[in-house]
């Protein structure tokens, strides 16, 4: 390779970001464009800029080689509904657009396995799309704006899509936290028979995939990658090595059936439409739990990448940085 690459990372300030950055330090310059200054120690040039203003995005692209995008709204309780398409998909429209006018030949676009919707079986990279919610589909459209710029000038530019499942790690406040947290607080309630398979993906093993493929040459195409750490668990296996990391040799205490379960979470979803709070139990959030979402990452091992840590180290790793020292019982 001839002058340093100069990558600007969008998005690059969040929680994929905070692990992604220190990775790509030893070998490419970088810009970190987004709309928050990170929260960790800033090692990159930090650009305030909103993927959906593309004059700003234009001006933070400058003179960059290639680019990591990982800005996007993603919560599924996003208010309005609109957000998804402006930022997931028309942000992704003005940063191709901008690639385009700056001569940036190569894009690493991170998806979202959301993009499949749900299925039978276990998805790969050749598995037709379905997005069932707007955040699947913004992503799907968003994919298909990428494939466009890479084809439009296809000898010279070369497309990435990384579609992780869900991630997890220290800092995160999603659905892995949330189990872990009811767990140790002797809160959590069992919803379906356990037997239901869960990808996950560990944020530093995620980063380690991000970095790997922008170290990797240019070439001309589209390449797709799904990102889940192996093995999938079923729910069941889950709850138990997290209860044996947390120290806990008690069984799960409460356990619904699934109908029961959406009843329930059916409640607190008409009580925050009629107050405006948000909680952390809702009718999706319950179906996600129950529902079997296991993927396949077979492409991910053909480009030579190693995951630095087992799902099993990830999760103690987590544990142990978020709720102290795991060996107490």
């Amino acid at each position: 390779m001839g002058d340093k690459e100069i990558l600007a990372l969008l998005g690059g300030a969040g929680f994929i970001g905070r692990s992604l950055v220190p990775r790509i330090a030893p070998r490419a310059d970088m810009r970190v464009v987004d709309i928050a200054a990170p929260v960790f120690p800033q090692t990159a040039p930090f650009v305030d800029m909103d993927i959906c203003n593309f004059d700003g995005l234009m001006a933070a692209l400058e003179g960059c080689t290639g680019i990591i995008h990982l800005a996007a709204v993603h919560r599924d309780d996003v208010r309005p509904r609109s957000r998804y398409l402006d930022v997931n998909l028309h942000g992704t429209e003005n940063v191709c657009a901008a690639a385009t006018a700056l001569g940036i030949r190569r894009i690493i676009f991170v998806s979202t396995v959301a993009a499949y919707g749900p299925q039978r079986g276990i998805p790969d990279e050749d598995t037709p799309l379905a997005p069932l919610n707007a955040y699947g589909d913004s992503k799907c459209r968003a994919e298909a704006v990428v494939r466009a710029w890479q084809e439009a000038d296809y000898p010279r530019r070369g497309a990435v899509i990384v579609r992780p499942t869900v991630v997890f790690g220290q800092g995160n406040r999603g659905n892995i936290y949330n189990l872990i947290s009811q767990i140790a607080g002797g809160r959590f309630v069992m919803v379906g028979n356990g037997e239901n398979r869960k990808s996950m993906a560990y944020v530093e093993n995620v980063a380690a995939f991000l970095a790997h493929l922008a170290a990797m040459p240019i070439t001309a195409g589209t390449r797709v990658y799904n990102y889940c750490d192996q093995p999938a668990l079923t729910m069941n296996e889950l709850l138990s090595l997290v209860y044996q990391t947390l120290g806990e040799r008690g069984m799960i205490r409460w356990r619904l059936p699934l109908s029961v379960g959406v009843a329930i979470a059916s409640l607190f979803d008409l009580t925050a439409w009629a107050t405006g709070r948000t909680f952390p139990i809702s009718r999706i959030r319950v179906r996600k739990f129950a529902a079997a979402t296991a993927f396949a990452s077979t492409r991910m091992c053909e480009t030579g990448f190693v995951a630095p840590f087992s799902l099993r180290e990830a999760l103690v790793r987590t544990i142990a940085a978020e709720f102290g020292n795991p060996s107490r019982g």
